[in-house]
């Protein structure tokens, strides 16, 4: 998909994502060395997105598996239609049992889930498999065969092989310890806070109209609030939906009676909020 790192880089601005050279480069080897990239960070830094730019700039179809708790081999890979089975095997009354089985464990009752979607079929695609740390542990024996070989074992069907692997993406929030085994055949990218220069520059891409001298007091004021001791600092998607705000409510400067009044758009938590109020010192920044 990408010629070179730089190439990586502009084909992502164009889309809206501004990336790191971190991000460039790591992405640039997943795609050249036909590896799976497992990016970890704090909500809201760009994660989910990077795989949505990725999927834009190849032209691909996103494949999405959305981790939870309890998600099972029949929400990730496949399921058979029961209840057209059913009627199949109703409308067959005078099959013997053999006839039957041959029938209804056919392509023509499989439900693909995302897994298995992701490896079937010649178009380009990207697998991203988000927030896999939230899933349950034994799902990621579900992701071994298919990050390993790119292949899908259906009992009645046999082994569903790709003949074109897609690009893949897992995020994590680091709320557990993803295993060895899957860090084993991944890539291994960390995205955090951007630093002021970079963030200004998404947050001037993304509000377009916001007064530079604006822009760098968002910037400043939401890096101080990330040095304080917050259940939840604020992310880069916060920091856009900020810039929204002052931009919506027609705010020239930042001032304590319009930050106060806004700190429920940065922070998610009330005691961060009472924190913050108390502690963020506008004339110091």
């Amino acid at each position: 998909m990408f010629t070179s790192v730089d190439d990586v880089s502009a084909r992502l601005a164009e889309t809206g994502y501004l990336a790191s050279p971190a991000v460039a480069t790591t992405v640039f080897l997943a795609d050249r060395l036909g590896k799976p990239l497992l990016v970890e960070g704090p909500a809201g830094v760009g994660k989910t997105e990077l795989a949505k730019a990725v999927a834009e700039v190849a032209g691909a179809r996103l494949v999405r598996l959305q981790c939870y708790e309890g998600v099972d081999e029949s929400r990730a890979l496949y399921e058979w239609n029961h209840a057209k089975q059913l009627l199949r095997i109703s409308a067959g009354r005078d099959e013997t049992w053999d006839e039957a089985r041959t029938d209804i464990f056919s392509e023509e009752f499989l439900l693909t889930r995302p897994l298995l979607t992701a490896i079937r079929g010649d178009d380009p695609k990207v697998l991203l498999i988000d927030e896999t740390d939230k899933a349950d542990v034994e799902v990621e024996g579900l992701l071994l065969e298919v990050l390993s070989d790119f292949q899908v074992t259906v009992p009645e069907l046999g082994t569903i092989t790709a003949t074109r692997r897609p690009f893949v993406v897992l995020t994590s929030n680091a709320s557990r310890e993803l295993s060895e085994a899957l860090r084993r055949r991944c890539l291994f990218l960390h995205i955090g806070f951007p630093d002021d220069e970079l963030e200004r520059r998404i947050v001037r891409l993304r509000v377009p109209g916001l007064d530079e001298t604006l822009i760098r007091s968002v910037v400043r004021v939401v890096g101080a609030l990330r040095a304080m001791d917050l259940r939840k600092a604020p992310s880069v998607a916060e920091t856009v939906d900020w810039a929204h705000t002052l931009l919506a409510l027609g705010a020239e400067s930042l001032d304590e009676t319009v930050v106060k009044a806004t700190l429920g758009v940065l922070l998610k938590h009330q005691d961060d909020v009472l924190k913050a109020s108390a502690k963020l010192d506008l004339d110091a920044l």
